[in-house]
């Protein structure tokens, strides 16, 4: 079933035409007349609009797997990913969980209420050292579950930082925006809101509607964790895109929930 917050595929192919051709293949989508960050430029968001945007991204989320790990080569120009990553991928300190993307939405959340991005980083390290003037250096047992030796001895090496109230920083937020916001950009994954959470927080208590919460299927993750050659996967990748059945509905005009 299409989930509205979500955008559709029309259709997936390649112009290669054999397995050891194989290289390259295109996912076709809707076409978005805009995107958020267009419309942020163009105008100040109402209070009401955050929180119907910020609730149709946390209904979109629930239907979605955690974040894959970011390429290392910084998308340039029209995004900078690097300031809307969870401090767990800067420094690939563990396997990411399914709050991975909440960081994200609570960048984008701050920055909608401000006009103004919130972690501002120059590299990955200075990203870090931007999310921790505001979440403080976290307690050691949470630096001893840390995955990476080298993340271990790093945040070990740091100096001590209080953890700012975000009302200081978000000056223009309503008190729940802000409440709300201390729930989802926590630098412990474990202790971050999750997505159904979120949505559950009263501060979309006017967008409720019980009966059209999400309930996201269960994923089957060993799909991911299957130990496979290059060359498998490619096979696996062809086979796949080659078998792709555009939805029935084409010609369908796209949900006015996904419009902007």
């Amino acid at each position: 079933r299409p989930v509205p917050q979500v955008i559709g595929l029309l259709d997936v192919f390649t112009p290669d035409e054999t397995l050891d051709d194989f290289t390259d293949f295109y996912l076709v989508m809707p076409f978005m007349g805009t995107d958020l960050g267009k419309l942020m430029k163009h105008e100040k968001l109402s209070e009401d609009r955050i929180q119907f945007l910020v609730y149709q991204m946390l209904k979109g989320l629930t239907h979605l797997l955690p974040g894959g790990p970011f390429a290392d080569s910084e998308m340039t120009g029209y995004v900078v990913t690097r300031w809307y990553r969870a401090p767990e991928v800067i420094l690939n300190w563990m396997r990411y969980t399914q709050t991975v993307d909440i960081w994200s939405a609570g960048c984008i959340m701050a920055e909608m209420i401000t006009g103004k991005t919130l972690f501002k980083g120059s590299d990955h390290l200075d990203q870090l050292k931007e999310i921790m003037k505001v979440t403080g250096t976290p307690p050691a047992d949470f630096v001893q579950r840390l995955q990476s030796a080298d993340a271990k001895n790093y945040m070990k090496g740091l100096p001590e930082l209080e953890k700012k109230d975000f009302a200081s920083i978000l000056t223009s937020a309503s008190p729940l925006a802000v409440n709300l916001l201390e729930k989802m950009l926590v630098l412990d994954a474990e202790r971050r809101v999750t997505a159904a959470e979120a949505l559950t927080h009263p501060y979309f208590e006017s967008l409720h509607d019980t009966e059209d919460e999400p309930k996201a299927q269960k994923y089957d993750e060993s799909f991911d964790d299957m130990d496979r050659t290059l060359d498998e996967w490619k096979r696996v990748t062809y086979k796949e895109v080659l078998s792709f059945k555009p939805p029935l509905q084409l010609g369908t005009k796209v949900s006015k929930e996904t419009a902007l």
